[in-house]
């Protein structure tokens, strides 16, 4: 007797069917993000992030970030 066999009645999706396009959360592209020039607080090199900084706290470029990472 297999899982389907017991009378369980739920029916859901695929796990996937919330990827790929259109926006989201975490999802797929919603249209051209709103840029923010910045400073990165290590390098001193202008550069773009796309969110809106948190006044006091550090914000890095591409090349400083990785260096700052917990992981």
């Amino acid at each position: 007797m297999g899982f389907n066999d017991r009378g369980n009645s739920y029916r859901g999706g695929s796990r996937d069917s919330n990827r790929g396009g259109g926006g989201g959360f975490r999802g797929g592209p919603s249209g051209p993000r709103e840029m923010t020039k910045v400073t990165c607080s290590d390098c001193g090199v202008e550069t773009e992030v796309p969110f809106k900084p948190t006044e006091g706290r550090p914000v890095y470029c591409r090349d400083c970030l990785p260096n700052h990472r917990k992981f």
